[in-house]
């Protein structure tokens, strides 16, 4: 005599990604269904850079931050990164990135600053003129 299970049919979305990925979360379940990072202001370009502010709480401290966010001030804390490097070192995509640095610019926790244009450098003539005036002192 066998037994009968009854068999359920598995609904559509409600299976793994893959067998090692784990469940999917989708990019607008981290941002709360956001796509612009905020009322800062500031343009978070991929090679903006990011540094963590001296208000920003410890990775352990007890904070409405999600881990994706904690995950960011982890990367910042040991030295400046852009958001491009930020990007791949969470694993997320660059938008959600963007989303959630404006939120912990809005908490505090870091500061976005954009580098030097190649336009605005300096010409490579001119600091080298400047090198031979000091070397002639």
């Amino acid at each position: 005599m066998t037994e009968d299970r009854a068999v359920t049919p598995e609904q559509p979305g409600s299976q793994w990604y893959d067998n090692e990925a784990g469940p999917l979360v989708r990019p607008y379940a981290m941002t709360g269904g956001r796509t612009q990072p905020g009322s800062t202001g500031v343009r978070f370009d991929l090679i903006a850079l990011v540094t963590l502010d001296t208000g920003a709480p410890e990775a352990d401290a007890d904070t409405a931050l999600g881990p994706e966010h904690r995950a960011l001030l982890e990367l910042c804390r040991t030295e400046t990164q852009s958001v491009a490097e930020l990007a791949a070192g969470t694993d997320l995509p660059a938008g959600v990135v963007r989303v959630l640095l404006g939120d912990l610019l809005e908490l505090g926790c870091v500061t976005v600053s954009r580098p030097v244009p190649p336009a605005q450098l300096p010409d490579e003539r001119i600091l080298r003129e400047v090198i031979d005036g000091l070397r002639a002192l």
